[in-house]
């Protein structure tokens, strides 16, 4: 699993106007906490709608190793039988966790204060990312890691026989570090604080309150505090995912680039903290209707109805950025088809995702004929409206999903096609991509390179 096999090369041409029902798989984000929770709890977790791309796979077969039972049982329904807070054997094996940082960062946390060992590893992508912005506050509560350099994988965590709670305020905005360190927190005595400058996304709070943990979310000076009753008995629940507002923006971006094109695309999450994208298109002109609201698993969710929109540039608030972290590289490919610039600020973060965000968006929209700007904190895309974008490049993935997916959305508007070297981790977190574009009219094709 550390390993994405064979290179698979693929190019998307200009298209005729996309249509038809977008069925997207289940969130990631929630798919993970899902497992994790379920293997924490007491009883017989029931997941519906969850994600079958290599990430969470890889989840639930960690969850097997640390002693729960995880049982597929059809196409997205799941069941778990937990071991109780507290209650993870020790593997017998290197925990593989492939190019998941949400799902190794989780895991780690979910451990670390049960006196066990574990070490953990991951494909190349993963073992480049750091992880001492993890292990670092998992060491207040008593546990030891030894790791490469810059705290990287492969890396052995020793968890905390008698671990202690935490108060930790977190030096960048970071959903994986906050769920490591309250997944940790469940198995400390008393209460494990966390304290966040700016808002990011809440699928944990609301998760461990679905599953019966005393957690409260207070203001103080402008901040979120987060404290967290541990030892808690958990309760086995039934899950129900809905589908993935990062993995809906690649076709409702594509949507808004193929003139003609008028989509549908249903049950996506709405969840305030991961909406950040939709509200940008919606002020770059796109035409998306978010139709029936409703809640769905303890989570927002709306129909969104797209239609092709001549876009215009923007400037993205800078706090807006937690919310949309994971979107920012199909906003760069999209913003080229839009009049005027687009400017990201306070971006750096996508610097240590799957792999330099920005520089590989930068390299490829450049290969493309698209100019830009880049800063460590900044990417500027000058848009060349709805028919300028030349195209004709072949871009690299950098074994990163993201970056493979947007630019087989910008192909299927610019001028000339747009290649990319290696389709393969597109698996990681949308298996059905390729098909399902397809089926709504897209040319996206595996070519020869």
């Amino acid at each position: 699993m550390s390993g994405h096999g064979a290179p698979i090369p693929m190019i998307s041409r200009k298209s005729g106007p996309l249509s038809g029902t977008a069925a997207i798989p289940g969130d990631k984000s929630i798919s993970h906490r899902a497992l994790i929770l379920g293997a924490l709890s007491i009883g017989r977790t029931e997941v519906t709608g969850l994600l079958e791309g290599e990430d969470v796979l890889g989840t639930a077969a960690a969850m097997r190793a640390f002693g729960a039972e995880v049982t597929r049982h059809g196409q997205g329904h799941w069941t778990v039988q937990g071991v109780g807070t507290g209650g993870f054997a020790e593997p017998a094996d290197v925990i593989d966790c492939g190019n998941a940082g949400t799902g190794v960062r989780l895991i780690m946390g979910a451990m670390a204060t049960s006196p066990i060992t574990a070490t953990f590893t991951g494909d190349a992508s993963l073992r480049k990312r750091p992880m001492g912005r993890i292990t670092d506050p998992l060491a207040l509560f008593g546990a030891r890691a030894h790791g490469r350099s810059g705290g990287r994988l492969p890396l052995t965590l020793v968890g905390a026989a008698d671990p202690v709670p935490v108060r930790y305020t977190l030096p960048v905005p970071s959903a994986q570090v906050k769920s490591a360190v309250l997944l940790a927190g469940l198995n400390a005595p008393g209460e494990t604080v966390v304290i966040e400058h700016e808002p990011t996304r809440d699928h944990s709070e609301r998760m461990l309150r679905g599953f019966g943990a005393v957690l409260e979310v207070t203001r103080e000076n402008g901040q979120s505090v987060i404290t967290l009753q541990g030892q808690p008995e958990l309760k086995a629940q039934s899950v129900a995912v809905p589908r993935d507002p990062s993995s809906a923006a690649f076709p409702v971006c594509a949507a808004l680039i193929v003139p003609g094109s008028d989509i549908l695309v249903p049950g996506v999450s709405q969840n305030p903290t991961r909406n950040g994208l939709y509200t940008t298109l919606v002020e770059m002109g796109a035409d998306i209707a978010f139709e029936n609201p409703r809640e769905e698993g303890g989570e927002p969710v709306a129909d969104l109805r797209v239609r092709a929109s001549a876009l215009k540039g923007i400037e993205v608030p800078v706090e807006r950025a937690a919310s949309m972290i994971d979107e920012y590289p199909v906003l760069a490919a999209i913003a080229a088809f839009a009049e005027g610039k687009t400017v990201m600020r306070g971006v750096k973060e996508l610097r240590v995702k799957e792999s330099d965000r920005i520089d590989a968006m930068a390299r490829g929209l450049e290969a493309c004929g698209v100019t830009i700007e880049e800063e460590q904190d900044l990417l500027v895309v000058h848009g060349m409206g709805q028919d300028g974008v030349p195209g004709g490049g072949t871009c690299a993935t950098h074994l990163d999903h993201r970056i493979a997916m947007a630019f087989m959305v910008m192909g299927l508007a610019s001028q000339k096609p747009v290649s990319i070297d290696d389709g393969n981790p597109i698996a990681t977190s949308f298996p059905i991509f390729e098909p399902m574009m397809q089926g709504l009219g897209a040319t996206i094709e595996r070519s020869a390179g």
